[in-house]
């Protein structure tokens, strides 16, 4: 552990001896534990604050102190390095109220994407079954402008709140402001972490939301591999080409280095059958890429982001 991160160790068990304990405080927690490819060594510390004036206490804090962080919601689209992360990973799960008023569903960064789907079901509101599924947080998910089924966070979203890292101020961000790509936002261009999301939907009914939800589900445990970890797909849709097909076409379909693996049933995912690293994992998507590249011309983007 650093010096820097000591000093913001320090802080942390200091603010918590005044506000109650308000962020949970862990040293040398394994970060396969907190992804969905469960992979990962051990953070220097792990800092969970469980409101937002936590929140907005630690990264002034951390900025103070000098200390490298990083924000991790449910950890579906990362990939930390087999050596651990040399800082504090701020874990946002802390943030996680949902609540509906009227036709709109506001949620924290840190609740689960099922979570908002199942809170607009039962309230019978229609408009985010296609986001049924998809894994990870409010956060991530408006941050990645996240999609499926003919559907984008975009499409729904009509507010959020952010806090900008440099400053702690919070910011009160319109549709317009977010800057909606295919999986891009303004969260992802600059120095603005989500704090919590609106979605304005449609009422509908009950059961007809929850069967099309069943049915988005059914499709994606009949043509995903969740049998096994994974981060989700791993590289951007390129213009007028399907990765899935590419890869497979490639003859890649079960192709294995260490534990990592392209799955057999949908060569766009690359699972850990057991014990994969990071290292494992990043050689993979190299050889896809320049197979790919090789065969179609095609230069394959990423989605996982990588933290080291």
């Amino acid at each position: 552990m650093t010096e820097k991160t000591r000093l913001l160790e320090k802080w942390a068990e200091e603010y918590n001896r005044n506000q109650d304990g308000a962020i949970g405080i862990t040293r040398g927690e394994p970060m396969c534990r907190h992804t969905t490819f469960r992979i990962g060594g051990e953070a220097d510390l792990f800092l969970v604050p469980k409101d937002r004036e936590a929140f907005r206490a630690l990264i002034r804090a951390a900025r103070e102190t000098g200390t490298k962080y990083f924000l991790l919601g449910r950890g579906s689209n990362v990939l930390f390095d087999d050596a651990g992360y040399r800082g504090a990973v701020i874990g946002m799960g802390g943030l996680d109220s949902v609540r509906v008023e009227g036709n709109t569903v506001t949620a924290e960064a840190g609740a689960l994407l099922a979570q908002v789907c199942k809170a607009a079901r039962d309230a019978s509101l229609t408009g985010l079954e296609f986001a049924y599924g998809i894994p990870g947080s409010v956060g991530g998910a408006v941050a990645m402008n996240a999609g499926a089924y003919g559907g984008e966070i975009r499409d729904v979203l009509c507010a959020s709140t952010a806090c900008d890292r440099e400053t702690g101020e919070i910011l009160d961000l319109e549709p317009e402001d977010q800057l909606f790509g295919y999986r891009d936002s303004v969260y992802r261009r600059g120095d603005l972490a989500v704090l919590s999301a609106s979605f304005r939907l449609d009422e509908g009914e009950k059961e007809t939301i929850a069967a099309k939800m069943t049915g988005i589900m059914d499709r994606r445990t009949s043509k995903q591999p969740l049998e096994f970890p994974s981060a989700g797909s791993v590289f951007k849709r390129p213009e007028g080409h399907f990765v899935g097909q590419m890869v497979e076409e490639s003859g890649l379909k079960g192709y294995r280095i260490g534990g990592a693996e392209v799955s057999e049933k949908h060569a766009g995912f690359i699972v850990n059958r057991g014990g994969a690293t990071s290292a494992d994992v990043l050689a993979l998507v190299e050889h896809i890429r320049d197979t790919v590249r090789k065969n179609y011309g095609v230069e394959l983007e990423c989605e996982i982001i990588r933290v080291v």
